[in-house]
């Protein structure tokens, strides 16, 4: 069932061979090298899809020294090893990865001691829909996408980087769920700190086969012969991860201070999940056979051998909380530049609250789980203060409840 993945992203997903942000990089070659060549790099969540994609995009440049930070230990290997096995690195060249979280004290000790860093980007985040379905779960991540996120920014206004990047999220563009609320908010916070420190950020795509997503999910239900399934009426925009890395490493170090970052995607780029599974399928000599419910194509999977030609899928219209059917990277209210990059939008000038503002709304999410009974609906009609713009979508229904 092996074939080259990265091929079949740019035949069936992306549909572009080569790199959506190839002129983008070499007109700024010279600023990046710049900027980077001789550099410290710290990468918060290094061991991901997009963080390692990052990585890989500065690596070209030249950069002096990185440090990653993750607490995925096993990740944290295997980028090394994939570093290591990729460029042929200067002996000089310091690599060092620490599996530790950054939220935690330890961390404070590696600025310390190990800065200063030039060059900070943090993609430490919860980045799922289906993280809302219970109130644990949005609890951790609302921790993770703000709380300790206003902690590394007030660690970074001490131990001041040339650049610092925070990812963000194409749901924070008009949030239907807690996710999208939480790196709005999250949005808001680093633009009050950039009267501080530069900081620039960058909504995007869906990143193709990346870590924990429903195509990733695909190569792991083929893995174990089991059923393709996913909603047949949600579209996405799609980047390779290649192209997530190159996104964010432009905006990161191109960007100025307070610019919001996103692909120049159109609608007829857009594709359903279902139609990559198709096509996933097609790749790999499979004729889908579609069934009409969940316990059909578990049934049919199991009857699967090595001469089968056809493969179950079940697709259905999708019923859970906080799915929107369509993507956007902005609102029609956001200032936007389309003429800096070739295949780049910014926005530029975002509505921001003052930096005292945000401190308090930090303070009153933090608040929130003080009390141990907290409810989902609770949370989400706080967020809702605090952040109007917010417009929940609520089935009942979660993705933990789908294949």
């Amino acid at each position: 069932m092996y074939f080259e993945l990265n091929k079949f992203i740019e035949e069936a997903i992306v549909e572009r061979a080569g790199s959506l942000f190839e002129k983008d990089l070499a007109l700024s070659g010279k600023l990046l090298r710049e900027r980077i060549q001789d550099r410290s790099l710290l990468v918060i969540g290094g061991a991901g899809t997009i963080g390692s994609s990052f990585i890989k995009a500065a690596l070209h440049y030249n950069p002096k020294r990185l440090y990653v930070i993750d607490n995925d230990e096993n990740g944290l290997t295997e980028l090394v090893r994939d570093i290591r096995s990729s460029f042929n690195l200067p002996a000089d060249f310091e690599i060092k990865t620490y599996p530790i979280d950054f939220g935690d004290p330890v961390f404070e000790k590696i600025l310390i001691n190990e800065g200063p860093f030039e060059i900070v980007a943090n993609f430490a985040a919860h980045k799922h829909v289906r993280s809302e379905k219970d109130p644990y779960s949005i609890e951790a991540m609302l921790h993770n996408n703000i709380i300790k996120a206003k902690r590394l920014l007030d660690l970074l206004c001490i131990h001041k980087p040339e650049h610092f990047f925070c990812v963000s999220t194409d749901k924070a563009a008009n949030p239907v769920n807690v996710m999208g609320a939480s790196k709005k908010i999250m949005e808001y916070l680093i633009l009050a700190y950039s009267s501080k420190i530069k900081i620039t950020t960058a909504r995007f795509a869906n990143v193709a086969f990346s870590n924990g997503s429903l195509l990733f999910g695909f190569t792991q239900r083929l893995m174990k012969n089991q059923p393709l399934s996913s909603p047949s009426n949600i579209k996405r925009y799609f980047v390779s991860p290649q192209e997530s890395g190159q996104l964010c490493l432009l905006a990161c170090i191109t960007g100025e201070n307070g610019d919001i970052f996103f692909p120049k995607l159109g609608e007829e780029n857009m594709k359903t999940f279902a139609e990559i599974a198709e096509k996933y399928l097609h790749k790999l000599g499979f004729t889908p056979e579609h069934c009409q419910s969940e316990q059909e194509a578990i049934q049919k999977a199991q009857q699967l051998n090595a001469g089968s030609k056809t493969y179950p899928v079940y697709f259905f219209t999708s019923d859970t909380s906080g799915e929107k059917t369509f993507e956007e990277f902005f609102t029609d209210e956001e200032e936007l530049d389309t003429n800096s990059f070739s295949q780049l939008g910014i926005i530029k000038n975002a509505a921001r609250l003052p930096l005292e503002e945000m401190d308090v709304i930090v303070q009153n999410i933090e608040a929130i789980f003080k009390d141990d009974k907290v409810s989902k609906s609770d949370i989400i009609a706080k967020l809702k203060e605090i952040l109007p713009s917010f417009h929940h979508i609520e089935t009942g229904k979660s993705l933990d409840q789908r294949m």
